[in-house]
């Protein structure tokens, strides 16, 4: 293989929550030439540790995780962001001489990064206004219907409890006429700088790997979560509403604060809703093109995932 003509590869070590993608990662650093690049939507706030089951400060001076703690709560942190960011993360890793890998479940994230962002257009200042309006009076259950009659693909894939997506979606279809599920089929893609290598921790087994969820889920409340979503609760500047606080886990612990729910009902749902994003994150892969699998649940899935790399371009630079 001539290596000098081919792009450096970046490995996307990828998988449903709860199927060990950071215990992975970091025995891979110890025993190859790899830099972790985070690809995790909560991790990148600071102080969303426990519930965003994010690396130990242990774990992290073993090995190092970009894109880890760089943002305040009330920051908003968007797939875009995300791509600029990493990109330049991974050419800042093959400059040193190393191998970027990328891990965690975010898989939107991924896809804008292989498969590029839509330009979305922008509404005026006058129609956002509007549209802010209406939301507070109205709340977003009616929005999300009236989004449904001129955006019904949109409609399907935003919860109606989204204000945030719903008035996006709205907006795009106030400026242009267009439903805004028609820009996410006209992405631009520009060439990328490195070549993917893709490797999915899947799980054919639900049972099991709901039984990992929650007992992880357990564990995390156990370890104090609760605690942990309560100093963001008390603090004015933090509120439900953030997009951060919408987290899997943090909403329905934010619910319980805000005395909606039991204690008991708010961890049944913070497990449940785990399950669900499980179950899409799965869904993703399943279309994924050219994914290297490998059974999450097998005791030896790490030595099967380096034996696999072992047949890619990984192979040539570690």
């Amino acid at each position: 293989m001539d290596t000098m003509t081919t792009k450096a590869p970046a490995l996307f070590l990828m998988g449903p929550t709860a199927t060990g993608k950071t215990k992975l990662a970091i025995e891979m650093v110890q025993r190859y030439p790899f830099e972790i690049v985070s690809v995790d939507s909560t991790m990148v706030y600071k102080g969303m540790d426990i519930g965003s089951a994010k690396p130990s400060a242990a774990e992290l001076a073993q090995a190092p995780h970009r894109l880890i703690n760089i943002c305040e709560l009330d920051d908003i942190y968007s797939a875009g962001r995300f791509c600029e960011d990493a990109l330049q993360a991974i050419q800042e890793i093959q400059l040193a001489g190393k191998i970027p890998l990328l891990v965690g479940g975010t898989m939107l994230y991924y896809r804008s990064l292989e498969f590029g962002l839509a330009e979305m257009p922008q509404a005026d200042a006058e129609t956002k206004q509007r549209l802010q309006q209406e939301m507070a009076q109205l709340g977003s259950v009616l929005m999300h219907r009236r989004l449904a009659e001129v955006d019904a693909e949109s409609a399907k894939r935003i919860h109606p409890n989204d204000p945030q997506r719903i008035s996006r979606a709205l907006e795009v279809y106030a400026a242009t006429g267009i439903p805004l599920a028609e820009y996410h089929q006209l992405q631009k893609h520009t060439e990328l700088p490195f070549q993917p290598v893709k490797l999915g921790l899947m799980c054919h087994q639900r049972a099991e790997l709901h039984q990992r969820i929650e007992l992880r889920f357990q564990q995390m409340m156990a370890a104090g979560f609760l605690d942990e979503v309560k100093s963001f609760f008390d603090n004015s500047r933090f509120h439900g509403g953030l997009p951060a606080m919408r987290s899997v886990g943090y909403r329905q612990l934010c619910q319980h604060l805000a005395g909606e729910t039991s204690i008991q009902e708010a961890v049944a749902k913070g497990i449940i809703a785990t399950r669900q994003l499980a179950k899409r994150q799965m869904t993703w892969l399943r279309s994924w093109p050219d994914l290297i699998c490998v059974d999450a649940m097998s005791e030896d899935y790490a030595v099967q995932a380096i034996k696999l790399l072992n047949q890619t371009p990984i192979a040539d630079y570690w």
